[in-house]
């Protein structure tokens, strides 16, 4: 066996959430020669991140701008970013690691609601905290990391056995984006980095699955949804929620000082979206703020969404229609990597052009089931 438990017992979910996102992780840090992060529920990726250094917003939106020797871990801040942007899907996560569990990573591990993390090894001090967390319970897993998975995958289904190729598609090779049919031809070395995490991500997705990727982390993921078009604007409207975080109003929200963490974020979460008064409406705002805050208008929000930009955009199929070119501008998207293949590729190739959207098709499907 490659993984050896060293602390706790993990479950059928957890192995399976475990050893998906390793090979996430193991892949992107192959793909980008950068320490990685996955955070996983029921076996797809509620975030995924390379470990750039955080800006000072980042920090403090992520709730990691206490958290000593950060700027010194780059495998910290790749989980501080894959479980920070969508920390409402990554609430319970398990958690993958590519590199070696640190303190600095284990610490940020300790505070966080999680089912465990798999790493290829941890120094005795991250062992040491992660298993004091959960009254000594969390699951730990070690794995090797030089492990080769056989070539051939077989899952049984209803008492019969399916069997077929494991997906070897290497996705940081530069003839993936050879073939791009749009005016914008450009391809700048950061948005290349991002398309290659957006269909690594992808890759390890429950299908249908769309990825927006900005800053070496994914900040919108829809996964699983039969529409292609349902997973641009579930994985856009997550997007949009990772930018309107960094709203000034946002940022300053006056919160109790006692309150969870979970229900900061739940809060947050609310006061964003349309059913702000849930939390702002008199009897309700005082048990989560100090005082109350004003609405975060419509208008501020539109605004503000609007001044996203530089987002890459990964597809783990082709688009149908220009629908979906049409909803990913709206949070940003400037690049764009598909398969391409579908009868009105004209029509999603003209609606790039409209909006001066560089696009690449693959030529790759990355259907996962």
């Amino acid at each position: 066996m490659p993984i050896e438990v060293l602390n706790g017992r993990p479950g059928y979910i957890n192995f399976l959430d475990a050893l998906n996102s390793w090979q996430l992780v193991k892949e992107m840090r192959e793909a980008t020669g950068l320490p990685s992060a996955a955070s996983f529920k029921h076996v797809s990726p509620a975030g995924a991140a390379v470990g750039l250094p955080l800006s000072d917003t980042l920090k403090k939106i992520y709730f990691v701008d206490d958290i000593e020797g950060l700027d010194d871990s780059p495998i910290a801040c790749a989980y501080a970013r894959a479980r920070g942007a969508d920390r409402m899907s990554s609430y319970g996560d398990f958690v993958a690691l590519s590199d070696t569990c640190d303190a600095v990573t284990a610490r940020i591990l300790k505070r966080e609601v999680s089912d465990g993390v798999i790493a290829p090894d941890y120094t005795e001090e991250a062992l040491q905290i992660l298993r004091e967390k959960r009254k000594g319970t969390y699951n730990v897993i070690k794995i090797d990391k030089d492990y080769v998975a056989a070539p051939v995958e077989r899952k049984q289904v209803f008492g019969i056995t399916f069997e077929q190729g494991r997906n070897e598609i290497r996705l940081n090779d530069p003839a993936l984006f050879e073939n791009i049919p749009t005016k914008n031809k450009t391809f700048p070395e950061d948005a290349r980095r991002d398309l290659m995490i957006a269909l690594i991500t992808l890759k390890y997705t429950q299908s249908n699955s769309v990825c927006y990727v900005k800053d070496g982390q994914a900040i919108g993921i829809g996964a699983g949804q039969q529409s292609r078009i349902h997973c641009t604007r579930l994985a856009g409207s997550k997007a949009d929620i990772w930018w309107l975080r960094q709203h000034p109003k946002v940022m300053a929200l006056p919160f109790k000082d006692d309150i969870r963490r979970a229900d900061r974020d739940n809060t947050i979460d609310i006061y964003i979206g349309e059913e702000h008064d849930d939390v702002l409406k008199e009897g309700a705002w005082q048990q989560f703020f100090k005082t109350r805050p004003e609405v975060l208008t419509r208008e501020e929000k539109a605004a503000w969404i609007a001044k996203n930009s530089k987002v890459s955009l990964g597809s783990d199929a082709f688009f149908p229609f220009g629908d979906n070119i049409e909803r990913a501008h709206k949070s940003g998207v400037e690049y764009i990597a598909q398969a391409g293949g579908s009868v009105r590729d004209d029509h999603v190739i003209m609606t790039c052009d409209k909006y001066d959207i560089a696009m690449a098709f693959t030529g790759v499907r990355l259907f996962h089931h």
